[in-house]
């Protein structure tokens, strides 16, 4: 629900709550217009007007700091609700199941075989489950209506300028993020390799007879 196979370990380093972050698409809308600021600077100091992010209004900025604003307050309130949440998972009702079901195992039941037990452990869960789906609920519809809001601010040429940003960011940061997951698969390959060569060596097993004939 939370961690599609698809993420890698990078971009599930960066989630908010199954996505990105709603108040990152401010400083995604800052840094690329400051980019373009800066690239355009020329143009600017002679009056020129570049109609792209460069060009934000003081109109622009004042509903820009507004939404923010507004986003971080909302964003903060779905943070704690969320950090409540999680506190559930060691409330009375799991640590008792917890028991219960850890003392059948020792007794060598068979819990699959157990429809009272299997009962309990969803009649448990449901409701760990229905209050993350609403949470996550609540962060989707916090980051759809920040990107509506900041699109609604922006012209239309700005805003194709700040989705397409938005798109290369995240396609780039999926890339990297594949790459140096299976970067580090492969290196731990290769110390595995390495550990079971050196294990299996003649040297090695000569001092393992020596440590154990002594």
């Amino acid at each position: 629900m939370l961690s599609p196979s698809w993420r890698s370990s990078l971009e599930e380093a960066f989630l908010w709550i199954g996505g990105w972050r709603p108040s990152m698409a401010f400083h995604l809308l800052y840094s690329k217009s400051g980019l373009q600021l800066e690239a355009r600077l020329d143009d600017i100091i002679h009056g020129l007007s570049t109609g792209d992010l460069a060009d934000l209004s003081a109109s622009q900025l004042v509903s820009v700091d507004e939404l923010q604003r507004r986003t971080i307050k909302e964003e903060k309130e779905i943070t704690e609700k969320m950090a409540e949440h999680q506190e559930t998972v060691a409330d009375s009702s799991m640590v008792e199941l917890s028991n219960v079901v850890s003392e059948l195992m020792r007794n060598g039941a068979d819990l699959t075989q157990n429809g009272e037990v299997v009962e309990r452990v969803e009649s448990t869960l449901a409701p760990k489950e229905d209050g993350l789906e609403r949470i996550m609920e609540r962060a989707d519809d916090l980051r759809l209506r920040t990107l509506k809001g900041v699109i609604d601010i922006l012209t239309p040429i700005q805003a194709v300028d700040f989705l397409i940003a938005a798109a290369e960011l995240h396609l780039r940061l999926h890339d990297w993020g594949k790459q140096r997951d299976a970067n580090h698969h492969v290196d731990e390959n290769r110390r595995g390799a390495h550990h079971q060569h050196f294990s299996g060596s003649p040297s090695a097993a000569a001092t393992a007879g020596v440590g154990h004939h002594g």
